[in-house]
């Protein structure tokens, strides 16, 4: 290879720009003595310059001589990612059938892309000279003298020119002059801009030193999860724990353990909103001893990204927190993983590259031999079944710490409360007589409604017209902060009309009730001081809101939240003591085979953030049909049972996770069209007869237009993804297809809408 490498040096890249395979390129002798596998490099392709990621410095082919082309440029001094993630990169590639280009684009930052900068400051500091120098300056040079002595006298001694001379009134020109004289020296320092920087507080603080006493399961608990770490191989542990159990507790035990051991710890949330709550603990817990944890998510600016990615690869941060895309951070010697709320749909990733981030931070640690746990008091049916199968190892936390009970369930069946009334009532008397009880006490109370706006349709009460997005088959949904309609799949707004477009009829009414509605009916019934606060993605456009009305929360200057699901997980606050479900039965509407496993799942982990602190919590639970057994089970906190029951269920029609489910969208702009191509391509699997897949479809999906495209779907259940993967690929590389037509493959599939 050495022979090669002297004449010229070569390297294998993969491109960033429509390819999805490596290249070979030559490089200079001083260049390749830059470069390492992963690093990002500026390449020529075709007529363009494109950057891309080298993948070998050992290539196994090497073209012709008068053929090589050359590496332009090293965009980042540092290896933008590790060859453990570019293998994990081909994996993700290979697996979820998405290209390679995409999937590394959304491994590195788009500010690391770009060549962007750290961010710099000037720092000035003065020096010590002669008096009879300073003499001087005084006659020639007042201002300088003066700034001069200001500066010598600041401390510390080293300060940003811009604000010190902000502060000390000392303009730019002075400062310049004193520098060119040699009486002042300067250098250039880097700014750290740190997400959630402010998030240290000192309630935090006092919550992590209380949790330090282990209940007897979390030192149970904490002793197998270090056995794993200690063993140095890979192992993946469901971590199990009704809420308020502490599993919290043992996830930092356990980060104690693998930072000990001198590796790097990788912590995913499902969504940003739990982000900084986590952020908080741990700098809390960890910052004391040296520890710098930094957050890594889609909501940082361009610049938190790029500092969070320099510490990570320098080695000068090894904790990383964030939602779905951290998977992707570039811890350094990683040895633990964990994925709090494992079940959580938010999880995957519904865009290209279109990967399930739980089991990609399962595969992650894999390539690194290190340990990945996942948390969850309502752990997914894939997780129970590889608990099941023994591919999973699995601890329990069965009871609340300190002895606390878990909340009172009531159900309250809708149905009886609707025929007390004439208008059936959005919240039932006990709720409400609740909602007031618990504001004498001063305690506090959250409402959990999946379903945004003010009032969910616009009907006309003449001909039954409902008020359809132009670009969705979805009924729009009615704002009353701005007497809009608003499509929440692709964004469209219009006004509110007021007379009928089919009839014209001015009779069109409101049917239905969002978090909007809600907010208005609670402020109705509570005495006027009561303070109550939406949360749900209309209200959370300002950065940080959401942050700053959690604080505010926490300190117990709201008295009643009511939000949709971003209320429902992970949120800890010991002051809540009632927790109020309205619609429960609202995700077993849902045309999904997992509808049952959702509606659970929710219900429980709503009622889990009552009674989490010294007060017993009650929940309330609105709903139309109280004898589901998924609502039961939720009820009584059966979990066990629950799992079980489904499994039966879904092994008896051989669906997930008994098999993989892979979705074959076909998309576009005429709906007749799309029909045509989805059904033909049923035609070719059925010519083919495809083995270990049963096929089902094609047919519209229930939304079947969406964003201006119609959509028609198809459903492979196989036990082999690579297996089935191969066979379609086949057929369909000889698949003729109209240009306007779209066919997208989403692998585990979790969205069916």
């Amino acid at each position: 290879m050495k022979e090669v490498l002297s004449s010229p040096a070569l390297v294998e890249v993969l491109p960033l720009g429509g390819f999805d395979h490596a290249l070979t390129y030559g490089a200079k002798k001083s260049l390749y003595d830059c470069l390492k596998v992963g690093s990002l490099v500026r390449i020529p392709l075709g007529v363009r310059r494109v950057i891309g990621v080298v993948s070998s410095l050992s290539p196994e082919h090497s073209p012709p001589r008068e053929k090589l082309r050359f590496v332009s440029s090293l965009v980042q001094p540092e290896p933008v990612l590790s060859s453990e993630l570019v293998n994990l990169a081909k994996w993700i590639s290979a697996y979820y059938a998405c290209s390679l280009e995409n999937t590394l684009g959304a491994m590195i930052p788009a500010s690391v892309r770009d060549g962007m900068e750290a961010k710099t400051r000037r720092m000035i500091e003065a020096i010590v000279m002669p008096k009879e120098q300073v003499a001087d300056l005084v006659k020639r040079s007042p201002k300088q003298a003066n700034a001069y002595a200001l500066l010598k006298e600041s401390k510390p001694k080293q300060v940003d020119a811009i604000v010190w001379g902000r502060e000390s009134k000392v303009s730019p020109s002075v400062i310049d002059g004193l520098i060119k004289k040699g009486l002042i020296k300067q250098s250039m320092s880097e700014v750290s801009r740190d997400a959630y920087s402010d998030e240290w507080t000192d309630d935090a603080e006092g919550l992590v030193e209380s949790l330090r006493e282990l209940t007897e399961e979390q030192q149970k608990a904490t002793d197998e999860i270090v056995e794993d770490l200690d063993s140095g191989e890979f192992r993946t542990r469901l971590l199990q724990g009704v809420t308020g159990s502490g599993k919290t507790e043992v996830y930092c035990q356990a980060m104690e353990k693998a930072l000990g051991q001198g590796g790097g710890v990788l912590f995913l949330v499902p969504e940003v909103a739990l982000a900084p709550q986590t952020v908080d603990r741990l700098r809390a817990r960890f910052g004391q001893s040296g520890e710098e944890v930094v957050v890594w998510h889609s909501h940082l600016s361009a610049g938190e990204r790029l500092d969070a990615w320099r510490k990570l690869v320098r080695g000068e941060a090894r904790i990383v927190v964030g939602a779905r895309s951290a998977v992707f951070a570039p811890v350094q010697n990683l040895r633990l993983v964990v994925v709090d709320e494992e079940h959580e749909a938010a999880f995957k990733q519904e865009d290209a590259p279109r990967y399930q981030g739980r089991d990609v931070a399962v595969y992650r640690a894999y390539l690194n031999g290190a340990i990945c746990l996942l948390g969850s008091a309502t752990p997914s049916l894939e997780t129970a079944r590889n608990v099941k199968s023994g591919k999973y190892a699995k601890s329990v936390l069965s009871k609340r710490i300190d002895g606390r009970e878990l909340p009172l369930v009531h159900l309250i069946d809708m149905r009886r409360e609707a025929l007390k009334q004439k208008v059936p009532p959005i919240l039932s008397q006990p709720l409400v007589e609740a909602l007031r009880q618990r504001y004498e006490n001063r305690e506090q109370s959250i409402l959990f409604l999946n379903r945004r706006g003010f009032n969910t349709t616009l009907f006309c009460t003449e001909c039954g017209e409902v008020e359809q997005c132009r670009d969705c088959s979805i009924a729009m949904t009615y704002h009353r902060t701005d007497h809009y309609l608003h499509c929440h799949l692709c964004g469209y707004r219009k006004p509110a009309p007021r007379v009928c477009g089919n009839c014209k009829s001015v009779d069109i009414r409101k049917k239905g009730h969002g978090t909007q509605r809600i907010e208005d009916v609670v402020e109705s019934i509570m005495p006027r001081r009561a303070r109550v606060v939406r949360v749900d993605a209309d209200v959370m456009t300002k950065k940080n809101l959401f942050r700053e009305i959690l604080r505010d929360f926490r300190k117990g200057k709201i008295d009643v939240m009511v939000g949709t699901q971003m209320i429902a997980k992970g949120l800890d606050f010991p002051r809540v003591t009632l927790v109020g479900v309205i619609d429960a039965d609202l995700p077993l509407r849902m045309e999904d085979f997992r509808a049952s496993e959702r509606a659970f799942q929710i219900l429980v982990q709503v009622a889990g953030r009552a009674g989490r602190g010294d007060r017993a919590g009650e929940v309330y639970v609105q709903t139309y049909a109280p004898h589901e057994s998924c609502i039961q089970f939720a009820r009584r906190a059966e979990l066990d049972a629950f799992l079980d029951e489904e499994l039966a269920m879904r092994k008896e029609l051989n669906y997930p996770p008994f098999r993989h489910l892979i979705r074959h969208v076909f998309r576009g702009r005429s709906e007749q069209k799309t029909k045509f191509y989805a059904e033909q391509w049923r035609k070719e699997l059925d010519r083919a007869q495809l083995k270990d897949v049963e096929i089902k479809g094609p047919a519209a999906t229930p939304l079947v237009k969406m964003k201006g495209y119609y959509r028609y779907h198809l459903f492979y259940l196989t036990s082999s993804v690579s297996n089935c993967l191969s066979q379609v690929r086949k057929i369909r590389g000889q698949f003729i297809i109209d240009n306007e037509i779209i066919d997208i493959l989403d692998i585990d599939a979790v969205q069916v809408s």
